[in-house]
């Protein structure tokens, strides 16, 4: 597959960014912001990680600078830490 393809599907994918990713709680004492980054694609998605389990709920497709400040600005975060 052509990566113009596969990256046009990924856009695809996100047009609709309500219906795959939850406008979660966030609870500070069972949780962390956090920006999960792929080092294959690139592709940034923020978020909040279980403290005891690890997992991660996605939020929010990030693109650009504007959208980590928007995350930030709705769940009230000074810090906003990107793992890979």
């Amino acid at each position: 597959m052509k990566m113009s393809k596969l990256f046009s599907k990924l856009g695809e994918a996100f047009r609709g960014q309500s219906e795959r990713f939850s406008s979660s709680e966030y609870d500070p004492k069972t949780q962390y912001p956090a920006i999960r980054a792929s080092i294959c694609t690139g592709e940034k998605v923020a978020g909040f990680r279980d403290r005891k389990s690890g997992k991660f709920t996605e939020v929010m497709l990030i693109r650009s600078q504007k959208d980590i400040e928007q995350f930030k600005e709705a769940y009230h975060v000074d810090t906003l830490p990107t793992e890979y």
